[in-house]
């Protein structure tokens, strides 16, 4: 079954791949697509160390031909960690979610409104800074941040930045640009007047919580109707501070919705003024996916502990973490059986080199293959 989920990326696009990016340049022996191959077993069969990668493909010999490749060495595996581009990598994740994304085209959606909704988040990943010096994080610490735009649609992370951990959240944000028409939502860490003003100009919608000490004048205060479920408040603003002025003058939105379980207050600030209140509210609370992917990234696959100490070694293995998110997520869109992320991982460890059909065996998993005795062809006579 590992092969059939691997010709979901075709050998010929990843050749391509790797000569746009150089990363076989005068290398011998030891192909990128063994690399590739090699890290992804890592992280679906859950190796802990090089010695564990180099082990279990070895174990498997007879059946790695269907990968197109050979057991790896450890030593040839690290030393490609730590040298060929991870860049190589990241260029197969955008080539992998073109086509994941593709299958939930036209699907069904959460929410009525046609715009693209995204969510921009980053996570910690902290790292011993004996090992790994270059992470500086704080003084006694080492860490490395995992930025991500995550696709509502179907749930895929669409774009991710790897940085050090002293790289700020908004640094990342105001690098990227989306589409217009895209809904961005954000936590209060990525609060940037400037951004907001640029993303108002561009078409690019954004909701996120309003910070505690923002200054604005209410120009419209909207009427609140019962249907409108835990909203409280639906005003039209304009940022007060001088600085706030010259960076966002744009008239934007201010909701206030009670928290059903908590009761408190929460704040939102938008530039969106074509959908409801509650709407406002609801795509904030779907913000909270983008949190459970990263816990189940970190639950299920190996992104807390590392088989190299380089950062091009580390990138490399985050880089493979994603690919496999995207492989994992693409199988229970198209699986009919009602699989959840850690079970679907689990099973497919326990199947990676077994002779099944991937797609039957996804929306069967128990079913018992056939008896082969049971089967026996009726025996010619001949007179």
């Amino acid at each position: 079954m590992f092969s059939q989920l691997l010709k979901l990326f075709p050998r010929c696009e990843f050749e391509r791949l790797v000569r746009d990016t150089g990363a076989e340049y005068a290398a011998k022996g030891f192909t990128s697509w063994s690399q590739m191959v090699a890290m992804l077993f890592c992280q679906l069969g859950r190796a802990h160390s090089l010695r564990e990668i180099e082990g279990g493909l070895k174990s498997c010999e007879g059946k790695l031909a269907h990968l197109g490749i050979e057991a790896p060495a450890r030593s040839s595996l690290s030393y490609a960690n730590a040298h060929r581009p991870w860049q190589l990598f990241e260029a197969v994740f955008h080539g992998l979610y073109d086509k994941v994304s593709a299958t939930v085209t036209g699907g069904p959606r959460k929410f009525r409104f046609k715009n693209k909704l995204v969510s921009i988040d980053s996570t910690v990943i902290d790292l011993s800074l004996s090992l790994y010096d270059w992470a500086k994080y704080q003084r006694t610490k080492g860490a490395i941040k995992l930025h991500l735009v995550l696709d509502h649609d179907g749930y895929l992370p669409c774009f991710g930045v790897v940085t050090d951990g002293t790289v700020g959240d908004v640094t990342v944000a105001q690098a990227l640009t989306f589409a217009p028409g895209t809904i961005v939502v954000d936590d209060r860490g990525y609060n940037d007047y400037a951004m907001f003003g640029r993303w108002c100009e561009q078409g690019v919608h954004f909701v996120t919580r309003m910070k505690t000490d923002a200054r604005f004048e209410v120009e419209q205060q909207q009427p609140i109707f019962a249907p409108q479920g835990n909203v409280i408040g639906d005003q039209r603003i304009r940022l007060s501070s001088p600085q706030a002025q010259r960076d966002c003058p744009h008239l934007l939105r201010r909701v206030l919705a009670v928290h059903p379980q908590t009761g408190q207050t929460l704040v939102f600030v938008t530039n969106l003024h074509h959908l409801s209140a509650a709407t406002i509210a609801a795509i904030y609370k779907d913000r909270w996916q983008v949190e459970l992917f990263f816990k189940a990234l970190k639950q299920n696959l190996k992104i807390k502990t590392f088989v190299g100490t380089s950062a091009n070694a580390v990138k490399t293995q985050i880089w493979t973490a994603l690919i496999c998110m995207l492989l994992l997520r693409y199988l229970m869109l198209r699986s009919r059986f009602g699989w959840s992320l850690s079970n679907l991982v689990a099973m497919l460890r326990m199947n990676l080199f077994t002779h099944k059909d991937l797609h039957a065996w996804l929306d069967e998993p128990y079913l018992s293959p056939p008896d082969p005795v049971a089967d026996r062809q009726a025996a010619m006579v001949f007179g």
